[in-house]
């Protein structure tokens, strides 16, 4: 029962934002300032994941379907997981700055960065091969 009300109380704060005011005390607004633009930094990747889901879907036709709809779906599921990951994150680290915590830890770059190589790898050998068609 405990992770469900944690879930719920994290999502909570995604949608209320002026909830996080009740956490601790208000930080140097240079430091959310600067949290604020990280959480665009990553919004604006998920964006590009979707972009080039949407891309490849409609763009390498000349490729087999299963192995373009296979890497449509990576990147638009990608770019879905970083959306996100980018609300969570910026919670996360707007209520430690008020607690005086430190900033929460995330495996989530290298996940991502590694993913995204793998799906480039993909796409060269899909190429590289002939298996374009």
């Amino acid at each position: 029962m405990f992770p469900v009300r944690r879930l719920l109380a994290t999502l909570t704060l995604w949608f209320a934002p002026q909830r996080l005011r009740a956490e601790g005390v208000t930080p140097d607004y240079r430091f959310s300032l600067a949290n604020e633009r990280t959480f665009l930094a990553w919004i604006r990747t998920a964006l590009a994941l979707v972009a080039g889901g949407i891309a490849v879907d409609q763009f390498l036709t000349g490729m087999r379907w299963g192995a373009r709809t296979a890497i449509a779906v990576t990147l638009l599921a990608g770019g879905a997981a970083c959306a996100v990951r980018a609300v969570n994150h910026w919670v996360r680290c707007e209520r430690a700055m008020r607690r005086g915590e430190d900033l929460p830890v995330s495996r989530f770059p290298a996940l991502l960065g590694a993913a995204t190589a793998l799906a480039a790898l993909l796409v060269v050998l899909a190429v590289v091969l002939g298996r374009a068609g």
